[in-house]
């Protein structure tokens, strides 16, 4: 098994060039289900999560190739419709072929997801759309059984709370639906509007794309024509970065952006005393002399992303004064906390907040990584703290950051990637 050494107390320079974004390339992979024909796909990172998903896909009968961030597929063979436990159990948004499988086909299997245990996450409500839509749901011996033998239909369905993937799950679905589905407190994050404004680039009828409200005319079963495309930069990836700037005040430049998809990072780490310069698709972050405490409450899109509170977590603990943190979306995100009070981080945890107090010394010792956002704040630690710190179970980390040891030290970060 991998893990990271690293050396404490370097500073950052130069240029990093961001990623496609894992969150936005899942679900574009499971819409090829609905797809005619060749598809390429560029831009995609070379990421564990992205390989299990193709994995699945090839297991259904796609054809694909992978090289060089540049996938070409073809959905066009899939016949089977039995998405197995030995590669959802990995992955939690394996979920996301279940739209399209029923949507196509009129029946699936879906074992229910594994993943992160950052909580609950339940897909219920997935599984309430879709029976409104005409789906006959039953859970037997731990996977989603879904029926619609004469094809889903459109009608107005109404998320209890924002979901992300149940958004773009049913945006799928409502794809080949018969007639218009309206979606009603959708999920308004960048992911899921590039994944409405292809479909639409393609010929799918979707109005409302970036807002709450999601109108879909489906083309009752008819594939669709997909046209090839780009992934989004990652926008987790880039906060993750500026946070490794802002806690070793260093300078860095980061490349392949989207400003239009940072105002929450940004505005939160300006709170803090960080300066930038903005280009066209490169955004330069220049470090506070002395970082300042911030209070954060993790939202949904447009508000500061759960994804990254606990980078930002571990930022605080170098700011002067006290920051807390409020998580509203997964009750189980502060496993992390642990972890860096090994490294000598002063942070208190009362339910759903997390109080920081900072200008905390930080000491270089092992610790061990406990889910993909995790892994990250870890690593921006153990770049302040004294000594070396080796960071254990990256194979978290694998899921979702391309190459991130390798572009940290290309940037003057002392890391390297050894085996336990």
């Amino acid at each position: 098994m991998d893990y990271l050494k690293i050396q404490g107390n370097t500073k950052l320079g130069g240029a990093i060039n961001i990623s496609g974004a894992k969150n936005a390339a899942l679900p574009l992979i499971a819409m090829t289900i609905l797809a005619k024909g060749d598809l390429t796909i560029t831009n995609l990172p070379e990421v564990v999560d992205i390989k299990t998903l193709l994995k699945l896909l090839g297991n259904l009968g796609a054809e694909y190739t992978f090289e060089n961030n540049v996938l070409q597929i073809n959905t066009s063979g899939v016949h089977h419709t039995k998405a197995t436990y030995d590669i959802v159990k990995t992955m939690r948004a394996s979920i996301l072929v279940l739209g399209p499988l029923l949507a196509r086909f009129g029946h699936c299997e879906v074992s229910l997801p594994g993943g992160c245990a950052i909580g609950q996450r339940p897909i219920d409500l997935h599984l309430k759309a879709l029976e409104h839509m005409g789906a006959k749901i039953t859970i037997e011996a731990g996977y989603v059984r879904a029926e619609a033998p004469s094809g889903l239909v459109g009608c107005d369905i109404i998320f209890d709370k924002i979901t992300v993937t149940g958004t773009a799950n049913i945006v799928m679905a409502a794809a080949l639906a018969r007639g218009t589905t309206t979606i009603i407190n959708a999920a308004r994050e960048p992911e899921v509007v590039q994944l409405c404004e292809i479909l639409r680039d393609s010929g799918v009828q979707i109005d409302g794309i970036g807002t709450a409200v999601l109108k879909i005319k489906g083309s009752d079963t008819e594939l669709v024509d997909m046209k090839s495309f780009s992934v989004i930069p990652d926008r987790i990836e880039i906060g993750t970065y500026l946070c490794a700037a802002a806690i070793t005040k260093s300078e860095l430049t980061l490349n392949n952006i989207r400003l239009d998809h940072l105002g929450a990072i940004i505005s939160k780490l300006e709170e803090m005393g960080c300066t930038f310069t903005k280009g066209e698709d490169s955004l330069t972050i220049h470090p506070a002399a002395t970082i300042k405490a911030v209070d954060i409450v993790t939202q949904e899109y447009p508000g500061f992303p759960t994804d990254m509170q606990a980078q930002f977590l571990a930022l605080a603990t170098q700011a002067e004064g006290v920051s807390t943190i409020e998580e509203r979306l997964f009750e189980n995100r502060f496993m992390h906390v642990s972890e860096l009070q090994r490294l000598g981080a002063d942070i208190k945890v009362n339910g759903h907040t997390a109080t920081i107090k900072g200008a905390t010394k930080l000491s270089g010792t092992d610790v061990m990584a406990t889910d993909l956002r995790a892994s990250s704040a870890l690593v921006l630690a153990a770049m302040v703290a004294d000594g070396e710190t080796s960071i254990h179970r990256i194979y978290h980390l694998d899921r979702g950051y391309e190459k991130l040891e390798k572009k940290l030290e290309a940037v003057g970060a002392k890391i390297e990637r050894l085996k336990e």
